[in-house]
């Protein structure tokens, strides 16, 4: 049985600043099996994000298994951000 997915504490804050530089954001934590956290729009692209708590320990904040796996297999671009600052400069940039 599959456990209910968590959101970082600092989702929220993130979500809402990108949403305010005119971004669509679709959260994605729900989808599970290691899927990031975010499906970023902005002019035109699209930004997918792995959002960390950057308040907990570096231990805390590794990527699980099955994130790593989702990762190494993605033939995209994914995107770990820690801080609102580091997520508008993912989608930004």
């Amino acid at each position: 049985m599959r456990r209910a997915a968590k959101v970082d504490a600092n989702q929220p804050d993130i979500v809402a600043a990108l949403r305010k530089i005119g971004a669509t954001v679709q959260p994605l934590h729900a989808v599970g099996q290691g899927c990031p956290d975010l499906l970023v729009g902005w002019r035109g692209m699209n930004t997918v994000i792995e959002v960390k708590d950057g308040s907990k320990p570096p231990s805390a904040r590794k990527l699980t298994p099955d994130q790593v796996e989702w990762h190494a297999e993605w033939r995209g671009q994914v995107t770990v951000v820690e801080t609102v600052e580091q997520a508008i400069e993912a989608v930004t940039r």
